[in-house]
Parts: structure tokens; C-alpha cells; sequence
């Protein structure tokens, strides 16, 4: 699934080609590319004909297009969702299931969803900050991010570590992928009790998310195949530059250590077995 960096390039693209063009059409092409969307195809379409592009802005893992109206096209790309722009005319993606032409003539905005767990939605009155993602934290390129209260929210979590990086209530825009970066760089297994962490080690914890995903941006993303690309259809190669996550066998870059992978929440975990030594299970004696 694509994470804060993989989106946040997607979004970089789309601002720079739609900012300020006006719809002239929108073609649903599959309905549960806007099953979020509770009035229907027929509304989406019709509620966004006429109406113009004034930025394209983020929160975590989700975006969304504030339009003049006062409106917003909020946007996840779930598992396989690619924002495309691409040539009036081009031919049509095998999975194309929402289509976007400017009164310009020019090139189109596609939604192109092979796994369908993405999807837009029209967000009413939502320009500034959609309703529908108000709850969604605060990501570390927020101006409004607070680094040290997150991380006494985090310390605060009576839970493991990994499971809290990956809980979008508290920071958004970390995955399965960041988060083992980060915690590789941070030498803590995921399973460490948030409890048990020192403010020092949270904070530097989240310096590492922060540092990760920054640099992942700066390279355009992930791309362990062809369903995350960015607006130009280009992949990301972030890849070249991961420590832990995907490198099962491997030698850990820092002690030589073969990298392990573990389950987890029905995905897996890499880390290194002696950088990143699982912790100890505690016992509570009885009295």
C-alpha cells in the first residue's frame, strides 16, 4: 500500500498539472471507485462539472483536491490506486474507473485501480480539511506536528511499538515499510512495549519515521512493482536504499547479521536479530 512518501509524490504531480484547470467532465467508469461517495456516480459527476482545481494538499495517506466551490475530491489510493495524468485521447488503462477532462482540452486526470480498495469521494464544504479525514493525526510534514507530543502520546500507548507506528490516530503516513526503517535505524524491535520506551528513544524513534520518509521522497518513493507509480506513470526507487524491510537473508548493513522475517497483523516484519533484539517478556509474579 502506498505510504506518505509514495502519496506525497503522487500529490506533488497532480498540483502541478491540475492546479487551477477547470472540470469540464467526469466519467465513473466502475462504481466502487466512488462507492465512499453515498449520492452516487451520477452526483459525483455532475456536482464536479464546471467547477475548477485550486491545489492538491495531504494529510498521512490521504489527499485531496480543494476545488473553488468550496468542495474537495478526497482521495486513498488503497492497495493499487494510481492518479495518472495522461494525453486527451491516450488509450484507456486496462483498469481505468474514473476519468477527469479540463475545459483546456488538454491532458486528462485518470483514477486507475487494478484491486478497487481505493476510491474519491466528493467531500461538501470539505476545501480546507475534509470532514471525512479530520480524525486522521497529524503527519511529521505538518507545520502543526509536535514531535515531542507525539511522543509522549506514544509512551503513553500501553501496546508494541510497531502496532502504534502503524495506528494513523497517532502519526499518519508511516506503513509497513517505513515503520521497519525506521525502527531498523532506531535498533528497536517492533514488539517493544510503548510503555517501556525512554522520551529519549521515542523521540529519536520519531526522528528516524521522519528521516525515512523525507529521504524516500527525495527518490520518488517505493515501487516493488507497477502498481505505485507517480502522475507520469514513473516508478520509485526508494527500494535501492532500504536497510530491513524486504532483504530476508541478507546481511544487516551494519553488523552483517542476516535479516529475519517475523508475521505480522497478517503481513510481515523485517529487522535485524542482533541490532534489534526482541524484547524480553515480562513476568508478573504472583503475591
Amino acid at each position: 500500500m502506498p505510504e506518505l512518501p509514495e502519496v506525497e509524490t503522487v500529490r506533488q504531480g497532480v498540483e502541478r498539472w491540475v492546479t487551477g484547470r477547470t472540470i469540464a467532465s467526469v466519467d465513473v467508469l466502475h462504481p466502487r471507485a466512488v462507492r465512499r461517495h453515498v449520492a452516487g456516480a451520477d452526483d459525483f459527476s455532475a456536482a464536479l462539472r464546471g467547477v475548477s482545481i485550486i491545489g492538491a494538499r495531504r494529510r498521512g495517506k490521504y489527499l485531496w483536491l480543494p476545488l473553488d466551490s468550496g468542495d474537495a475530491v478526497v482521495g486513498h489510493l488503497g492497495m493499487s490506486g494510481q492518479l495518472l495524468v495522461q494525453p486527451s485521447g491516450a488509450e484507456d488503462e486496462k483498469h481505468l474507473r474514473i476519468r477527469f477532462r479540463f475545459n483546456d482540452g488538454e491532458s486528462e486526470l485518470r483514477f486507475v485501480d487494478q484491486r478497487t480498495f481505493g476510491g474519491l469521494a466528493l467531500s461538501r464544504g470539505g476545501a480546507e480539511l475534509p470532514d471525512e479525514i479530520a480524525h486522521i493525526a497529524l503527519d511529521p510534514f505538518d507545520e502543526s506536528y509536535r514531535e515531542s507530543v507525539v511522543a509522549a502520546a506514544l509512551r503513553a500507548r500501553r501496546t508494541e511499538v510497531k502496532r502504534a507506528l502503524l495506528d494513523q490516530t497517532l502519526i499518519s503516513g508511516v506503513g509497513n515499510i517505513y515503520a521497519d526503517e525506521a525502527l531498523w535505524r532506531a535498533r528497536l524491535h517492533g514488539m517493544r512495549p510503548t510503555d517501556r520506551l525512554s522520551r529519549a528513544a521515542a523521540l529519536d524513534l520519531l526522528g528516524h519515521c521522519k528521516d525515512v520518509m523525507a529521504e524516500a521522497m527525495k527518490a520518488g518513493g517505493t515501487s516493488f512493482d507497477t502498481l505505485y507509480v507517480n502522475v507520469n506513470g514513473e516508478s520509485g526507487y526508494f527500494d535501492r536504499s532500504l536497510n530491513a524491510y524486504g532483504r530476508e537473508g541478507e546481511p544487516c548493513l551494519r553488523c552483517g547479521t542476516p535479516i529475519r522475517r517475523e508475521a505480522f497483523m497478517n503481513r510481515s516484519s523485517f529487522s535485524c536479530p542482533k541490532c534489534q533484539a526482541r524484547p524480553r517478556v515480562r513476568v508478573t509474579r504472583a503475591r
